[in-house]
């Protein structure tokens, strides 16, 4: 994680922490504030796609919320979901104060946990150039009926109860009672879905970020099979890019197509493959697709006559 020619470390304020975020300078005077999912932390959640952007002319600004990676706040390892658009907005603020950034002109970018909060976000900052959600969690109740198919009975009780006990463990300052990010059914971990264990693989290969933590607060699990941010899809007047896979098993796709076609400036790609399936062997396609859709609505320019075909406009 050391700076290098392409990119510095940065720090900005929210709330009462400071987040950290690595800063890629660009040229064409537009830029794309990145944040990962769940506990994804900003190197491996956002680095491929971020040097992407940079190496078109983009101006990134990717950062780790609160409680993660390297930004403040305690306890550790907990997503709450109302800090987290906080440290969002707070990204957008400081992104549009550096000196290589036309403020007219930023888009965000999540994927996972952190694409659903691509629509709240997106509806409370109509001045947004552009938005992208990628393998969004769009409805929480609607991916946890989908991945208690893969999970034991047994093992989805005691994931409940380890979660009860922590969020009640939380309430009296107890730290958070830790779970995997991944394993296979029968454990209690975050996700057991097929496609939800090809994280490490798509993320971390090789263990190439050696620091990031592969672990969430129980408690968190809770609150996300509650958060529904597609609701706010409507109130959306930015253009919107959706990225599903259409083997999703971790957040399914027909939620995130739906909530685009309430969007009034939207358009979905429909990739083969599973959730990380943008990190896989779908990576090129959603690199293009993104490109293509950022030169043209933060660049007015159409630079992505490759992908046309590609995307399935839904306005």
């Amino acid at each position: 994680m050391q700076e290098d020619a392409e990119r510095t470390k940065v720090r900005f304020a929210s709330g009462d922490t400071e987040c950290v975020a690595w800063h890629y300078r660009g040229d064409n005077g537009a830029c794309v504030v990145m944040s990962a999912g769940g506990a994804v932390t900003k190197e491996p959640g956002t680095d491929r796609f971020a040097r992407r952007f940079q190496a078109a002319g983009f101006t990134v600004l990717a950062f780790d919320y609160r409680h993660l990676g390297e930004s403040g706040g305690q306890p550790r390892q907990v997503a709450r979901m109302n800090e987290q658009l906080a440290d969002l907005e707070a990204a957008i603020a400081y992104a549009a104060t550096l000196p290589d950034v036309d403020a007219h002109r930023i888009a965000i970018w999540g994927f996972s946990l952190s694409g659903g909060h691509v629509w709240r976000a997106a509806a409370r900052n109509p001045q947004l150039g552009a938005a992208i959600a990628q393998t969004p969690l769009t409805d929480g109740l609607a991916a946890a009926t989908v991945a208690g198919r893969y999970q034991r009975p047994l093992a989805m009780l005691r994931f409940l109860g380890r979660g009860l006990v922590d969020t009640l463990g939380g309430l009296i300052g107890r730290s958070p009672l830790l779970v995997p990010l991944a394993g296979a059914p029968g454990t209690v971990a975050m996700l057991t879905t097929p496609d939800g264990r090809d994280g490490d693989r798509a993320l971390n290969p090789g263990n190439r970020y050696p620091e990031w933590q592969q672990m969430i607060a129980a408690r968190t699990g809770l609150r996300i099979s509650l958060y529904r941010p597609g609701r706010h899809a409507a109130r959306i007047t930015s253009p919107l890019l959706v990225i599903v896979g259409d083997q999703d098993q971790t957040a399914p796709p027909g939620p995130s197509v739906r909530a685009a076609q309430r969007a009034a400036r939207a358009e979905v790609v429909r990739l083969p493959g599973g959730h990380y399936a943008p990190f896989l062997d779908a990576h090129e396609q959603a690199v293009e697709a993104e490109l293509s859709f950022l030169h043209r609505q933060l660049l007015g320019s159409a630079h992505a006559a490759d992908a046309r075909g590609r995307v399935e406009s839904v306005e």
